[in-house]
């Protein structure tokens, strides 16, 4: 990339350019200052759309687009002026003007974005996800004969005899458990005098004394002690705790207690009555089994999926994992440019994870990322935006799109990860932070983080250029792409039905590059700037650290014993050494296998953590799912010795693509400045984890920020097995019409 002062010694200003015969033919072009030809308003700048007095980039292919010197260097730094003159922006599809950057992208080159399945590609993926999906919906369907034969029981019928009632609810409906808010998909039981939803598992554990789901609500205040207090000094009032020793707390409240069921009535028979009015019902109805779906919709469909499973001889369909044509134990032998160490387990076959480069995937290689993703390790996909059309997402692009917006509000709302609070910036200042850095009255860097925009509406309607640019970037589009990846159940719903918001999503982030203590799906890492620091503000840095040290020896850290009595490792605490990272961003990952053990370390350890307003945490209610704990490397350390896991660690650049597994905890911490844009999708493999997952959530507080069923995975799981029904049946009935020959 040349500068604007390059360009005037190459081309302007009465100096020659290169005496090369190519560089004279680029010389005539735009030597004066109409260009062609042209008189003043033909030379008006597509960009900026002022009419240029210097001199400007004719496009010789369409022959009637011209850039500016000033808007060429601005807003397409990565291309030079040969690029613009053999093509402009507009004729690539990657013009990032106001006007083309509200328009629909008139694309020239489709196969990037959209998906085209042969009939043999769609007979594989068919078999492929009925194999999968096969025994879910066994298990569903048995859940729900279960709940008919009692039902029976409770009625003195027989099982033919009895006659589920349709429930009131439009397919465009979400219908929650009135107690776990666990989504219910069909069968549910109902009060006859409100209107209060039981799901069936809630139904199962009242019978068995054992209700699990259905916490009540969790109160914890914080209250704020001043931002001296974040950068160890003392707070704006006295701590107390409950020993009256170290301060170890902030006037806190916490209340959380398990929901009592001695007053909800069952009879002998297994009839569940209405819970009282306490508990959200309104004590006098009975609740009798109801259905969302046709009567035997969900049988029908299984003895159907049965038939096609043994017509296809599915049984004998090898695994996935058979598939892969490597072995993690002698990877010294692979091509390392497809493989990366992100581990060093004793014992261990997974050390390494898959990273293929996006410009070298062949469809053959579909088969290899399933192998990897079937057993739950993360996929790194890298050079993905080598694959896209060349929008630019520098910040100064993204500030003006999304400025352009007329619903988008004057200020966005961006959580500072010091104090865990949440505040508002105009766009203009979040961009400029994002490349400037911004410090607080200590000079200590502000870490903010802008998270899962927009919070509504469709990332398309917003930003409809770069979404079309972001779907190019996709690898493995069968998975990957949000509106028709062939093995992606979240599309699989009918078009009437209301679908879960699975993104694209953007992220902006701040980075720093070193870890500082405090603050610290598919994520497509679109830009990075790096924040350059001054020695001075290090010393700053390296200063507050220390009083940070401090504090934690105040008030965790008692006669060297960490609070909860074990010992205090400080030696990891390094503020001598300020180590500068390599990369964009840190991704932590963990095993799924690993999951309960840092469960336990996290229990074990919480009141280490520091969450709103820098005050330690006062109560965990699932240590993933609260998403309040950052495993610094000391932490991480420390869990390897006492617990013997570690997590994938993984240095994520530029155009890197992390495929993380659901049910891996993970964790990541911005070295340079990012804009991330991620999209969720479901695939076969994970649906278990899936449910698993949702059982989880099911057992948090009422008002938990992460207690909402969203997914709906079930519901997924029978539509995507009724789509993937149809599309056998059809290439039944095809193959069974007779062949005439003339």
């Amino acid at each position: 990339m040349e500068s604007s002062s390059a360009r005037k010694r190459k081309y302007g200003d009465g100096v020659d350019g290169s005496d090369s015969s190519s560089g004279a033919s680029i010389k005539r072009q735009y030597s004066r200052t109409t260009v062609c030809g042209r008189s003043g308003s033909e030379s008006r700048c597509h960009q900026c759309q002022r009419i240029s007095s210097g001199r400007v980039l004719c496009c010789s292919k369409c022959e009637n687009r011209v850039y500016c010197l000033r808007c060429v260097t601005q807003w397409y730094p990565q291309m030079n002026d040969e690029a613009f003159i053999m093509a402009c922006p507009v004729c690539r599809d990657n013009c990032n003007c106001t006007s083309c950057l509200s328009l629909e992208m008139p694309l020239q080159d489709t196969t990037r974005v959209e998906l085209r399945f042969t009939k043999d590609d769609k007979l594989h993926h068919s078999k492929y996800l009925l194999k999968l999906l096969l025994p879910s919906v066994v298990r569903f369907n048995e859940e729900q004969i279960t709940e008919r034969e009692m039902e029976a029981k409770i009625q003195g019928l027989s099982l033919p005899e009895v006659k589920v009632q349709v429930a009131n609810c439009d397919v465009d409906d979400r219908l929650y458990c009135n107690n776990c808010k666990t989504s219910i998909v069909d069968f549910h039981r109902s009060c006859t005098h409100c209107s209060y939803d039981l799901c069936l598992i809630c139904c199962r554990e009242l019978r068995t004394c054992s209700l699990q789901g259905g916490q009540e609500e969790a109160i914890v205040q914080y209250l704020d002690p001043g931002m001296a207090y974040m950068h160890g000094q003392q707070p704006i009032y006295p701590l107390v705790t409950s020993t009256g020793t170290s301060c170890l707390a902030a006037k806190t409240k916490s209340n959380y207690h398990a929901k009592s069921i001695s007053e909800w009535k069952i009879d002998e028979h297994g009839m569940i009555f209405c819970p009282p009015e306490s508990m959200g019902g309104c004590g006098q109805g009975v609740l009798v089994l109801k259905q969302v779906l046709p009567d035997n919709w969900v049988s029908n469909m299984l003895a159907k999926a049965e038939e096609l499973y043994e017509l296809y001889g599915l049984k004998d369909m090898p695994n996935t994992e058979q598939r892969c044509s490597c072995s993690h134990s002698s990877c010294d032998n692979i091509a390392r440019e497809n493989f990366l160490k992100a581990a060093s387990r004793d014992n261990s076959d997974d050390n390494y994870l898959y990273c293929p480069s996006a410009v070298d995937i062949k469809a053959g290689d579909l088969n290899h990322f399933q192998a990897h993703w079937s057993k739950g390790e993360p996929v790194i996909v890298s050079d993905v935006l080598n694959t896209a059309y060349g929008l630019s997402w520098e910040p100064a692009v993204m500030s003006r799109a999304i400025q352009e917006m007329k619903s988008q509000p004057v200020n966005m709302i961006a959580l500072n990860c010091l104090d865990w609070c949440e505040l508002k910036l105009n766009i203009k200042k979040l961009f400029k932070g994002y490349m400037d850095g911004l410090v607080d009255k200590f000079d200590w860097p502000q870490m903010l983080k802008l998270d899962d925009w927009p919070p509504s509406g469709l990332f398309e309607e917003h930003l409809p250029r770069h979404y079309v640019e972001y779907i190019s970037t996709l690898p493995f589009k069968e998975y990957t792409h949000p509106c028709s990846g062939y093995l992606n159940l979240s599309v699989k719903l009918p078009n009437d039905h209301l679908v879960p918001d699975m993104g694209p999503k953007m992220y902006l982030a701040y980075g720093f590059p070193q870890e500082l203590g405090r603050g610290d799906s598919v994520y497509v890492l679109a830009h990075a700037n790096e924040v350059t620091v001054t020695p001075l503000q290090l010393a700053k840095i390296k200063n507050l650290k220390e009083r940070h040290n401090l504090q934690d020896q105040r008030e965790i850290y008692i006669n060297g014993q960490i609070s909860n009595g074990f010992e205090a490792h400080t030696e990891c605490n390094n503020v001598e050494e300020l180590e500068k990272r390599e990369g964009c961003a840190l991704w932590d990952i963990f095993r799924r296998e690993d999951a309960p053990k840092l469960k336990e370390y996290l229990i074990k350890h919480f009141k280490e953590f520091r969450h709103i307003y820098c005050v330690p945490v006062q109560q965990v209610f699932d240590p993933i799912h609260d998403r309040t704990f950052y495993l610094s490397t000391e932490h991480k350390e420390r869990l390897k010795k006492e617990y013997g896991i570690e997590p994938w660690a993984v240095v994520q650049n530029l155009g890197d693509a992390v495929f993380v597994p659901a049910g891996c905890p993970c964790q990541v911490r911005y070295i340079k400045s990012c804009i991330t844009v991620s999209t969720g999708f479901v695939s076969p493999e994970n649906v278990n984890e899936c449910i698993r997952l949702a059982g989880e959530l099911r057992l948090l507080p009422q008002n938990h920020r992460a207690k909402e069923d969203k997914l709906e995975v079930k519901k997924l799981i029978l539509y995507a097995m009724r789509n993937v029904l149809d599309d056998l049946e059809e290439q039944k009935s095809l193959q069974e019409k007779p062949t005439y020959v003339f």
